[in-house]
C-alpha cells in the first residue's frame, strides 16, 4: 500500500513548527526595517536641523555692496593723475585725486605722512587710517592697529581733524570716536581692497618709507 509522507504526523508537526518560524522571522525583519527606515529618516531629520541651525548661527559673509555703515561719506569722479607738486585737497585727510607717482609704503607710522604719496597707496586699495594725537592715547591706538588687517592699510597721525579717528578709503570716508566702534570693522570689510579703487592689488610695498615708519 502506498503510503503518504505527509501524512506522517511526525512530518506534519516539524512542518508546522517550521512554518511558524519562518513567520516569526519574517515578522522579525519587516520590524527591523522599519527601524532602520525611521531610524534612517531620524538621522536624515536631525541632520537637515543641524545644518538649518549652522546657518542661523554662521550666515554667509554679507556682500561689500550690501553693507550699510551709518556716517559714511562718499565721492566720486576723482582723479587719478600722477604728479610731482604738492595738491591742496579738499578734505582732509584726502580720499582721493591727483596724487604722487610714487606710492606711500604701507605700514604704521609715528609721524604724519605726505598726503600725496598715501593717495597714491589709496589708488592701490588701501585703507588710510588716521588718528589725532592730542586726543587718542597709545593705548587706544594699539587696540586700533590690532583691528586692521596686516596689509595694505597706513595708519598715521593726523593733525586738526574733526574726529579723534577718521577712515579713509579711494572715494569713502568716515570718522569715529573710539577704536572700537563697531563701524571699524564695516568700513574695512566694505572699502579694503575695493574694487572702486582705480588699481586694487597693485603693490603697497617698494614704493617710499616716509618718516616714522614703525612697522
Amino acid at each position: 500500500m502506498d503510503r503518504n509522507k505527509n501524512s506522517n504526523p511526525i512530518r506534519q508537526d516539524r512542518a508546522a513548527l517550521l512554518a511558524t518560524h519562518r513567520a516569526t522571522e519574517t515578522r522579525a525583519s519587516r520590524k527591523r526595517k522599519l527601524l532602520w527606515s525611521a531610524g534612517g529618516i531620524t538621522t536624515l531629520a536631525v541632520a537637515g536641523t543641524l545644518v538649518a541651525v549652522a546657518v542661523v548661527n554662521d550666515p554667509a559673509p554679507q556682500a561689500r555692496q550690501d553693507i550699510e555703515i551709518a556716517g559714511l561719506e562718499t565721492f566720486e569722479d576723482l582723479d587719478a593723475e600722477h604728479v610731482s607738486t604738492p595738491v591742496d585737497y579738499d578734505q582732509g585727510p584726502p580720499v582721493g585725486g591727483t596724487h604722487s607717482s610714487t606710492w606711500l609704503n604701507c605700514g604704521t607710522y609715528t609721524q604724519e605722512v605726505p598726503e600725496e604719496n598715501a593717495v597714491h597707496s589709496l589708488e592701490h586699495g588701501a585703507i588710510w587710517v588716521t588718528y589725532d594725537p592730542e586726543t587718542v592715547p597709545q593705548d587706544q591706538v594699539d587696540t586700533l592697529q590690532s583691528a586692521l588687517p596686516e596689509t595694505y592699510v597706513v595708519l598715521s597721525p593726523y593733525q586738526d581733524m574733526d574726529s579723534p579717528i577718521t577712515l579713509s578709503a579711494w572715494g569713502a570716508q568716515m570718522a569715529v570716536e573710539t577704536p572700537d566702534d563697531e563701524r571699524v570693522e564695516q568700513f574695512v570689510s566694505q572699502y579694503w581692497q575695493s574694487p572702486n579703487a582705480p588699481e586694487p592689488g597693485a603693490s603697497c610695498t617698494g614704493g617710499l618709507d616716509a618718516p616714522g615708519r614703525a612697522s
